[in-house]
């Protein structure tokens, strides 16, 4: 689609159905997300250097398909192309991430100009189009270069990915106020050094929880580098989070339970809001943290806003014989499930971010993602329609106007995602876009659940306009 092209605003628009639209606060930030790696190509372009990703996409068997995200969505080239989109969208925030290899490729020491300049030109594209930057400074794409040092289980790579953050916000800190140091560290630690799904594919509980440690070290230490830089920055961090609940009443499972909700959710939100690391779940992972006198102040250092990914609850029995936290979730028969085979639970969102509000005092929380990946067809006349997305799309609106409605300070949704795209060891199987992006071509197809968002965007500025 072109700029000039519009999206047709229906008369559904003045009241979409099921969402309280006059409880999300005057400067609502409508956004869309999307990560680096995800989208933006051209790995080996203008001084970009090789990341743990670029690494793990060829290791056999890691990636379905072989793929890697070598092309992705071609954003490098492309960029101006899909700000036109989010225009079109009628949002006003887009969450992006800095690749770390892309502006240092050597992980520390000289910057790479035409890496930093990239980066210039799209913060510039995006405010000249009325569209607030919210930037995340690490999705995911450690530089190899630090890999082959130790990664994150070593302390340095926090204190690089500090220098790293200073870094950008003295380049883009004059324009830029939204940050995110850290997205999903659970993912990076646990999925990637645990569970070896995800990079750097290892299987070591001790690198794990040594690697989770340090990443939130980094954040502490990106969060002073980035204030010292840009002292007007709102500094956040985005953890996924779940709801989690026991299989059975039996004390085995809510036991497994309690485990399972300190691996997912209390292991990352209890240190940056300054009570330190769960003592059941150190006992749990039996592992030294690589602990220093002033680490936890930095950790703790409190946040000017929380980022809360969410996309499905959790219910989990107890499982002695498998690794920590000696707890697996089940599959519930009868319970709708996305593409990805995720249970589909739009309260969860409401109570995760009444959690956030009451038990850890959130100041502000933005849903800096949330969305669903269902297979898509294209139609004979190139349309793609998506109901079950744009269901699970206006549910999960609905239930964030509910907790609005509660109290909670919501201040942003950040649909996952603006494109289809790499989606991590699913390659490109897996499609999650508001828009539809065909691999070959390169065409961008808005489906139906990005007209649907564009409709309820519309609807809430008309009600806040009258």
């Amino acid at each position: 689609m072109t700029l000039s092209e519009s999206l047709p605003v229906t008369e559904r628009a003045a009241d979409p159905a099921n969402i309280d639209l006059a409880a999300f606060p005057h400067g609502f930030a409508w956004g869309t997300a999307t990560s680096a790696y995800q989208i933006e190509g051209a790995v080996a372009e203008d001084g970009r250097a090789p990341s743990i990703w670029d690494t793990f996409t060829r290791v056999p068997g890691a990636i379905d398909g072989g793929h890697t995200g070598d092309t992705a969505c071609d954003h490098y080239h492309r960029w101006r192309e899909d700000i036109a989109l989010m225009r079109q969208l009628g949002t006003n925030a887009y969450r992006l991430s800095v690749a770390w290899p892309r502006v240092l490729p050597g992980g520390d020491g000289p910057a790479n100009a035409k890496g930093l300049d990239f980066y210039d030109r799209l913060t510039d594209g995006l405010l000249a189009a009325g569209i607030e930057p919210s930037v995340t400074l690490y999705h995911w794409d450690l530089p190899q270069v630090l890999q082959v040092r130790g990664g994150w289980p070593e302390r340095t790579t926090a204190e690089h990915f500090a220098a790293y953050a200073a870094l950008v916000a003295e380049r883009l800190g004059d324009r830029v106020t939204q940050w995110a140091t850290l997205n999903e560290p659970l993912c990076s630690a646990w999925i990637g050094h645990l569970e070896g799904r995800m990079a750097p594919g290892w299987t070591d509980l001790t690198a794990a929880v040594r690697a989770s440690y340090h990443l939130l070290l980094g954040h502490g230490l990106a969060t002073q580098a980035i204030r010292a830089a840009a002292p007007g920055a709102r500094i956040g961090i985005v953890n996924n989070l779940s709801t989690v609940e026991p299989a059975t009443g039996g004390e085995a499972d809510r036991a497994a339970a309690r485990r399972m909700d300190g691996h997912v959710n209390r292991w990352w939100l209890d240190p940056v809001h300054g009570r330190g690391f769960p003592a059941d779940m150190r006992e749990v992972y039996g592992v030294d943290l690589p602990e220093r006198p002033g680490d936890l102040a930095a950790i703790g250092a409190p946040l000017d806003w929380t980022g809360l990914n969410y996309y499905f609850p959790q219910v989990v029995t107890a499982d002695p014989a498998g690794p920590a936290p000696f707890a697996r979730q089940i599959d519930r028969p009868g319970v709708p499930r996305t593409g990805m085979d995720w249970e589909v639970d739009a309260g969860g969102l409401e109570a995760l971010i009444m959690r956030l509000t009451e038990e850890y005092g959130a100041r502000r929380i933005h849903i800096t993602e949330n969305g669903s990946s269902y297979p898509d067809t294209v139609a004979p006349d190139g349309s793609v329609h998506d109901p079950e997305r744009t269901a699970y799309l206006t549910a999960h609106l609905a239930a964030c106007a509910r907790a609005a409605r509660r109290g909670a300070p919501l201040a942003g949704y950040y649909a996952w995602s603006l494109l289809d795209n790499f989606e991590w060891a699913y390659g490109y199987d897996k499609r999650f876009g508001l828009v539809h992006v065909d691999y070959a071509t390169q065409r961008r197809t808005v489906k139906s659940s990005g007209r649907r968002y564009a409709e309820i965007i519309a609807a809430h500025r008309s009600h806040r306009s009258r």
